[in-house]
């Protein structure tokens, strides 16, 4: 089975949308702010999503909940994701996040953090389906966007119901659906279930993106290709490396895998701290770009003592002195 992508090289139509690829950058808490995106997005993201954003926080006016929407000059593909469990309050939030122009918003079924699931949002939802396609109206009649959903296979292995969820949010309207092939109950652990992913594309009208053991950009591709899927979301396999997304795409046209080298990845993790700074102010952006570098140079050969530096890193002139020598590093 062959994946769902245009001929000219364009990635799928979502309710009259046609993106650029089909490789996405899913919606990472704590990673995929803005500046990451962009990022991505200069690496050949088709489509990259905001971390996920409490309807609640947004529809009372929470200052730091705002800041997730912010967006990048150049995040002309940008698609925000909703959590919550009152459909009236997803669709506020819904009409509220318009203002942010995305091309798609996306209702938040999967995640298995138990301080979302006791709320009865995240993967909660799987255990009311209804719910979701009240959800799913009350979004797309507010916004007037198109809405897509992501979801488990269930609950558990005893509640598998992803059929049942996936049809519900169809009939209410979703455009399409991402399916990250695990329960709620599996967590982040185990393998995903692939074989779900290809018959959940076969089956729908509408386009299915896949989610789960994405970490190479290898995988991105045979997951297109063993699913039939019309594409993939890039979640830990991106940490650090926006590279995967360049990869990928030359790897589904036939083309060799572009090599990084440590020059590379400094002058990305420089370009990734400086729109950090931009969105939120050096203090902020440099603490929370400790995590960040160490993403970066996650196996790379002498990455440890520039980590054990990194972590106590303050300032943009400490950063750079870092990054400076990571450039000069050699494979």
């Amino acid at each position: 089975m062959s994946a769902v992508v245009d001929p000219s090289g364009k990635g799928p139509s979502v309710a009259g949308i046609r993106l650029r690829g089909p490789f996405f950058l899913a919606p990472v808490a704590g990673y995929s702010d803005g500046a990451f995106r962009s990022v991505c997005f200069e690496r050949g993201a088709a489509l990259c999503y905001t971390e996920m954003v409490s309807s609640e926080a947004l529809t009372r006016g929470h200052p730091k909940t705002r800041l997730l929407l912010e967006r990048a000059p150049n995040e002309t593909e940008y698609a925000v994701q909703l959590f919550g469990s009152r459909p009236d309050v997803l669709g506020r939030a819904a009409g509220m996040a318009a203002a942010w122009n995305p091309l798609i918003l996306d209702l938040n079924c999967g995640c298995p953090v138990p301080k979302i699931v006791r709320t009865g949002a995240g993967s909660a939802l799987m255990k009311n389906p209804v719910l979701i396609g009240e959800a799913v109206r009350a979004m797309r009649d507010a916004s007037g966007l198109p809405v897509t959903v992501k979801i488990r296979l269930g609950w558990d292995e005893a509640s598998i119901n992803y059929d049942e969820v996936a049809d519900v949010a169809v009939e209410a309207g979703a455009a399409a659906l991402t399916l990250h092939a695990r329960t709620r109950a599996q967590g982040y652990s185990g393998k995903a279930d692939w074989a779900a992913i290809a018959a959940l594309a076969a089956r729908l009208s509408v386009p299915v993106f896949g989610s789960g053991d994405v970490f190479k950009a290898v995988d991105a591709v045979r997951m297109l290709r063993e699913t039939g899927c019309s594409g993939a979301m890039i979640a830990r396999g991106a940490m650090g490396n926006p590279f995967v997304f360049e990869r990928a795409n030359a790897l589904l046209e036939g083309l060799p895998e572009p090599e990084t080298g440590y020059a590379e990845v400094a002058a990305a993790a420089r370009r990734h701290l400086e729109l950090s700074i931009g969105f939120f102010g050096e203090k902020t952006a440099c603490v929370e770009f400790r995590k960040q570098f160490c993403a970066y140079t996650k196996g790379l050969k002498g990455g440890a003592p520039l980590r054990a530096r990194a972590v106590h890193c303050s300032t943009a002139a400490e950063f750079g002195a870092v990054l400076d020598e990571l450039a000069i590093a050699t494979d």
